[in-house]
């Protein structure tokens, strides 16, 4: 119980630093959808800014940290620090000189790594999306090292400046559109500035609490540490499943580059808000879920390795299909106020809700994902999310071509088709779990689910028939509509957590247990 409160504690501190970190995410989202609207230039700004993104995923957060958590803190655990600090900056080396290489590479290859993302794209649309990616490429350098970094802080169960730093990037590019948009002759490119200084504060930021542990990098030549060795042995399949998962987004990105005019930013805004959930519940707990399995594995608890697991999935669900349901039925009001202003039309509304109602289907399972992927990572398997990644690919792409173009639901369709590739991956994976340490609970599992199912329902309709108070499709900022929204949201809450009580869900009492004990002590 102790362990658990621990895990769920440093969740909710990462979680209420990721929920700021949104906001701000949110804020940024804003001002570009009023300064710039779902157009060709933001289509554009989305693809450039996303390339970048998915190799720090692919080189940094999605393979090498994943792969590097498990043998970091199996070192720490044999108290050998002078050892572990010789393996971060090995590995801080390694990634530092590959980083600089792929940043060249990418500024120079522009138009062809546009080409392969967004083919689709008129020679405008083009030409712009190859000036923003290499006005953001170098991103990729600044934005890893901060991956890495991350990984080691998590590791030594700081989570403070992790969760907070994304913050900042968000801030840069707010201020950036603000200050400078007018004075550029392309005003898009000030929101380029803004990610460009974001990735170097947001590294910034780590040094200091790494220098106060003691792990503050510097560049180290042992390239033949055994930690190395067993890094790349760890790291070579998790590099083909996170390529899987990218190649994926191309895919979909392709496809939307086909569809009318705006498609791409549809899909962005609507994961966006997607991600809050995702952000604050799923990855915060993935974030201190890794080193804590890795942990268990690393001393031979397997027991608790069980349990841990099984906990967090049980109190993930029981966030995340209330979300759901309340995203898809509180979808219009939420974009209506998020974005609906300036360039952002109720048309553009409407487009990205039926995105969000795709994204929003799949919700738990990306969640059980997140978190049931660290399992097999914290057991030093990498190949077995590869091989169950590239089924969810095929997926993916055969249904997002069905439901997107054959069937004519456009970005919509690409959206659906993201959940069922989803919801596939996440029962794989579950499964093979499962067969693999053995009783992990599944029937407290299928029990809790029967009853979220029913009243997340029963508080979706209550929120829905609330939130028909106010006009949605009015572009005007109005008191009456963010009280409305706001209104939904606490009577949802009240109703599925009295909800919850009446049938003792234990997940329930836990959380509200906890909170209690915490109140009394403080």
């Amino acid at each position: 119980m102790k362990q658990h409160e621990e895990i769920t504690r440093s969740a909710g501190l990462v979680g209420s630093l990721t929920f700021l970190s949104r906001i701000a995410g949110y804020a940024r989202d804003m001002v570009i959808a009023y300064f710039f609207g779902a157009s060709a230039s933001t289509d554009a700004f989305w693809v450039a800014f996303r390339i970048p993104n998915l190799l720090r995923r692919l080189f940094a957060e999605g393979s090498l940290t994943i792969s590097f958590i498990p043998v970091f803190t199996d070192y720490l655990e044999k108290g050998n620090k002078e050892e572990a600090k010789k393996v971060a900056d090995t590995v801080f080396t390694i990634l530092f000189c590959l980083l600089v290489l792929i940043s060249i590479a990418g500024v120079l290859l522009s138009p062809y790594i546009i080409k392969l993302f967004a083919a689709g794209f008129d020679a405008e649309t083009f030409d712009l999306a190859v000036t923003l990616n290499r006005y953001m490429f170098p991103y990729i350098l600044f934005i890893s090292l901060t991956a890495l970094s991350m990984g080691v802080l998590n590791s030594l169960r700081h989570f403070f400046a992790p969760a907070i730093s994304p913050a900042l990037s968000n801030i840069c590019i707010i201020a950036a559109i603000f200050f400078i948009h007018r004075s550029l002759g392309v005003p898009i490119y000030s929101a380029a500035v803004g990610v460009m200084l974001g990735g170097v504060l947001q590294f910034a930021l780590q040094l200091p609490f790494l220098q106060t542990r003691g792990f503050l990098f510097g560049f180290n030549k042992s390239f033949r540490h055994p930690a190395v060795k067993r890094i790349a042995l760890l790291i070579v399949p998790q590099l083909f499943g996170v390529a899987v998962y990218q190649i994926n987004i191309i895919v979909n990105t392709q496809y939307a580059s086909f569809m009318p005019q705006g498609s791409i930013s549809y899909l962005y805004f609507a994961e966006r808000l997607i991600e809050f959930p995702l952000g604050i519940i799923a990855v915060s707990i993935a974030t201190v879920l890794l080193p804590s399995l890795s942990s268990h594995i690393s001393k031979g608890e397997f027991g608790k390795f069980r349990e841990t697991y099984s906990y967090t999935l049980r109190i993930m669900l029981f966030i995340l299909i209330p979300a759901l349901v309340g995203l898809i039925v509180l979808r219009v009001p939420i974009c209506n106020l998020l974005y609906q202003r300036g360039e952002f039309s109720y048309a553009a509304t409407i487009f990205t809700s039926q995105a969000i109602f795709g994204y929003a289907l799949g919700l738990w399972a990306v969640g059980g994902i997140r978190i049931t992927a660290p399992a097999f990572y914290a057991m030093q398997d990498t190949k077995t999310p590869v091989i169950i990644a590239f089924i969810a690919f095929i997926a993916n792409a055969v249904f997002g071509y069905v439901l997107g173009f054959k069937l004519g639901m456009l970005h919509t369709g690409l959206a659906v088709a993201s959940s069922i590739s989803s919801i596939l991956n996440f029962i794989l994976l579950f499964y093979l779990v499962e067969r693999r340490v053995g009783d992990i609970k599944v029937k407290s599992i299928l029990i809790l689910c029967a009853k979220l199912v029913p009243i997340s329902l029963i508080m979706g309709a209550a929120a829905w028939k609330f939130s028909g108070l106010a006009d949605w499709s009015d572009s005007q900022f109005s008191w009456e509509k963010i009280g409305v929204l706001a209104g939904s949201i606490v009577l949802s809450a009240v109703i599925y957590f009295g909800l919850a009580k009446l049938l003792r869900v234990k997940e329930s009492d836990f959380l509200f247990g906890m909170v209690k004990r915490r109140l009394t002590r403080d």
